[in-house]
């Protein structure tokens, strides 16, 4: 399987399946068909096909596909067999928002530090985690074999905590703040802004109003 050629948008969609399976799941139910998935998160039972048969040959035709099975599967084809242990700069709302999101737990990422360098942060909890400063970063990356990090920090800090988790040797960045970074090839950066996604949103409403 080469990664590569699968699209992004098939990853995301994967994803979501995994999610809607584990719902199925809960609730005892054991067979699941492509059109049963498609209805279940909005797109069509082609599409389901279409993504799953990037990885493979599942379920029985006329039958459908076994929900634990294509749990299973999924988790692994997400790279979620084993838990990820994360790092998070940024101990600001964003920040303790993130450090208490259940839904990262449930998934297999656990946040084992959060840093800050704001002195009135430093020392207080969030949950179960004490706000670190940022030279404390390296360590804990080294001693939780962290290979990705979270920057909940504003846009003009942002390259600067990209560098320090760059150096500290971090393979991977999600970013919440405003801005695109700079780093190294070797380094996957994917950007969350929120203000986008809201403007993709009154985009779509003002179309209606014309």
């Amino acid at each position: 399987m080469k990664a590569l050629k699968i699209p992004e948008a098939t990853i995301t969609r994967l994803s979501i399946y995994s999610r809607f399976l584990k719902r199925l799941d809960k609730k005892g139910i054991t067979t699941v068909s492509s059109g049963d998935i498609a209805e279940g998160v909005g797109v069509s039972p082609a599409q389901v096909r279409k993504d799953l048969a990037y990885f493979g040959e599942f379920g029985t035709r006329g039958v459908g596909y076994n929900v634990k099975d294509l749990i299973r599967y999924t988790v692994k084809i997400l790279g979620l067999s084993e838990p990820w242990n994360l790092v998070m700069v940024g101990a600001g709302n964003l920040g303790s928002a993130l450090v208490t999101y259940r839904e990262f737990k449930d998934r297999g990422f656990t946040i084992v530090g959060v840093f800050d360098n704001d002195l009135t942060k430093i020392g207080k909890r969030i949950a179960d985690l004490e706000v670190l400063p940022l030279e404390d970063l390296p360590r804990v990356v080294k001693e939780n074999n962290v290979r990705i990090g979270i920057i909940a920090v504003p846009a003009k800090a942002a390259q600067e905590i990209a560098d320090i988790m760059v150096k500290a040797g971090l393979e991977a960045i999600l970013n919440f703040a405003p801005i695109s970074l700079n780093v190294p090839d070797h380094v996957e950066v994917r950007n969350v802004d929120l203000s986008v996604k809201l403007e993709i949103l009154t985009f779509n409403l003002a179309l209606r109003e014309k």
